[in-house]
């Protein structure tokens, strides 16, 4: 997929994210174990990787945002990052003191 099309398709992707941000997600409440929460996560990869890797890294996140996580800070990965599937120290990244502390970079978009 071009890069052109996969950014267009993603944030088209990111768009339905955003419609189930606003109109679901507030009969559940805040559930997440995550920050950013995963949708906000979903988003913010749909739109910095484009479609399919962001697709990718919203997929996997979910399959960690489960009852026996611990939860923490993840935050998505910069273009040229690798990602924290094929590194060891995937989980280093996502705690900002393990880390060193938190990057400036590493806010949420804005929504």
């Amino acid at each position: 997929m071009t890069g052109r099309l996969s950014g267009l398709l993603g944030r088209g992707l990111a768009l339905v994210v955003r419609a189930y941000q606003l109109i679901v997600s507030p009969w559940f409440g805040p559930t997440c174990r995550y920050y950013p929460s995963c949708s906000a996560y979903a988003v913010t990869a749909l739109r910095r990787h484009g479609a399919v890797r962001g697709v990718g890294l919203a997929g996997w996140r979910l399959l960690r945002c489960n009852p026996w996580s611990r939860g923490g800070i993840d935050h998505v990965p910069q273009r040229g990052e690798p990602m924290p599937w094929s590194r060891s120290e995937a989980r280093a990244r996502t705690l900002g003191v393990a880390a060193g502390g938190a990057r400036g970079h590493d806010a949420p978009e804005d929504l």
